[in-house]
């Protein structure tokens, strides 16, 4: 049997619980669940600071814990399904269930309700957050400090239009494996634009390919996606497009026929396809 080992919780004979009857493996564990306790932590394909970070947890997000490896543990993040480590420092018992979530494309805490006070994070749009208290223009949020309350959108209010997030990220860093506002890739980008607008969205272009439903090329518009070899971008309108990209190194926006030109002239090739989401 064939599966997807990015979102597949096996490893060297061992499986999570959730497996077993579906997947063969020596031993079968019970998850843990734990809470993401730093403003983001990478997940990397070995436990190792200096491997490959494929995706990455925000603050409140839940990671399904099934196996320690040193200073690493190994799981299945709960809200896009990626499986690898992640450093057990960044990690803690499960924190209450999130009552906002991050709306501002990133913010400060503080360590008391103060702006003056010591500042912690930042967050990223998206960090799922428990908000304990209020005083005036800030909010305590669970595990961390006071958060200024027109940051945080409560869960179930969400964006409207994901082309519009996107376009909050102008800007930031190219970074592989990264969903957070400081440095992300492409599909960080398109999975955190819906993610703002209550969508869910797998991690990878291959997985988010298969989204929605193709479109002509001639059809494209605001909110579309155009996909080639390994990457993926967000329409504008009909003549240009927002992605995180390697060639500027950052969250840029282009014409979609320089965009065209530009890949294919590097090798990549054409579009493999236009979906509408």
């Amino acid at each position: 049997m064939s599966f997807d080992p990015r979102v597949t919780p096996i490893r060297d004979g061992i499986a999570s619980r959730r497996l077993e009857g579906v997947i063969a493996a020596e031993v079968y564990l019970d998850p843990r669940p734990m809470s993401c306790v730093a403003p983001a932590a990478g997940i990397r394909r070995h436990p190792d600071a200096e491997s490959e970070q494929m995706d990455q947890l925000l603050f409140g997000e839940v990671f399904e814990v099934i196996e320690e490896e040193g200073a690493y543990l190994w799981g299945q993040a709960r809200r896009d399904g990626y499986v690898g480590f992640v450093e057990a420092a960044a990690l803690a018992p499960l924190r209450p269930a999130p009552t906002h979530r991050v709306s501002a494309i990133r913010t400060y805490a503080f360590a008391e309700p103060s702006i003056k006070s010591r500042a912690i994070g930042p967050y990223s749009i998206n960090a799922l957050v428990s908000v304990e208290a209020e005083e005036g223009r800030l909010a305590k949020v669970a595990g961390s400090g006071w958060v200024t309350a027109a940051h945080l959108a409560p869960i179930g209010a969400v964006e409207a239009d994901h082309a519009a997030v996107a376009e909050r990220f102008l800007g930031a860093p190219y970074l592989w494996g990264g969903r957070e506002s400081l440095g992300l890739d492409c599909s960080g980008l398109v999975q955190q634009a819906l993610f703002a607008c209550g969508r869910a969205c797998p991690r990878d272009t291959d997985q988010q390919a298969a989204m929605g439903a193709p479109i002509e090329r001639g059809a494209f518009a605001r909110g579309d996606l155009v996909f080639w070899k390994g990457h993926v971008a967000i329409g504008l309108d009909a003549a240009r497009i927002i992605h995180a990209n390697g060639h500027h190194m950052a969250v840029a926006i282009e014409p979609l026929d320089a965009a065209i030109s530009r890949i294919a002239a590097a090798g990549v090739g054409q579009p493999t396809g236009y979906r509408r989401v």
